[in-house]
């Protein structure tokens, strides 16, 4: 019997055991329950509105974990750590890999999304200390990080995401996925796009269209001011580490 056929066919508590844990120490495990939001809905307006939050949480992301356990339950497969479904789908049941791979990526990418913002005023303004230093040394000040990065994210086509990533060689890079792909996937993304995310943005219509329609730029402008630094600088020591 192949592999294929063996994670097919096994029942769920064997099939589980296939799924072998990737070295992720700078991230959290992420199983099937969807957290609570870190603060209130209406937490992070005007930028973002309370609206959209409740929508983008309580529908979108509640409705990545339901059709991805679906797609487990159809594989015969438990979920593990989510993390380590997607950073290598080739171990995935061919008929659901896809399934595995969008909705999977859709709850891990939100998972980190929601902790990576914060109230405007309720932390570091800016990044600071070890992460301000590497940023300014990669990209030449901060102000140009925001630069590439918010070009990242409106030179998406569609929908996708920004990301900033620490890669194998603990450098800082900045890069974009399509869809729910992030950089952890391998085989999905390019080698060279592989790393660790320490902040990403989700430039999905979904994010913004409320408040800003079709006006991608200022949904990107207006963000940085609910980024969680201090969230982004725990990310990068434990990347670097």
């Amino acid at each position: 019997m192949n592999r294929r056929s063996f994670l097919t066919t096994a029942s769920a508590a064997t099939a589980a055991t296939l799924i072998t844990p990737t070295s992720h120490a700078a991230l959290a495990v992420i199983g099937m329950e969807q957290a609570p939001l870190p603060y209130a809905p209406e937490a992070l307006e005007p930028h973002i509105d309370a609206m959209t939050m409740g929508i983008h949480h309580g529908k979108h992301h509640a409705t990545y974990i339901t059709k991805l356990g679906e797609a487990l339950t159809a594989a015969k497969m438990q979920a593990g750590n989510v993390i380590d479904l997607i950073s290598d789908l080739a171990q995935m049941p061919e008929e659901q890999r896809t399934a595995i791979r969008n909705n999977g990526g859709g709850h891990v990418n939100h998972t980190w999304f929601w902790k990576w913002m914060a109230p405007a005023g309720s932390g570091p303004q800016g990044p600071d200390g070890k992460l301000a230093e590497a940023l300014q040394t990669t990209f030449g000040s901060i102000d140009e990080f925001k630069k590439l990065f918010a070009e990242a994210g409106t030179k998406r086509f569609g929908s996708g995401w920004a990301w900033l990533i620490v890669k194998a060689d603990g450098k800082l890079a900045i890069t974009s996925t399509p869809n729910q792909d992030n950089p952890l996937m391998k085989g999905v993304v390019a080698d060279a796009e592989l790393g660790t995310p320490i902040l990403g943005l989700d430039v999905w219509e979904h994010a913004y269209y409320l408040k800003y329609q079709n006006k991608r730029p200022d949904y990107i402008a207006a963000w940085w001011n609910v980024v969680n630094w201090t969230e982004v600088a725990k990310g990068y020591e434990a990347a670097k580490a």
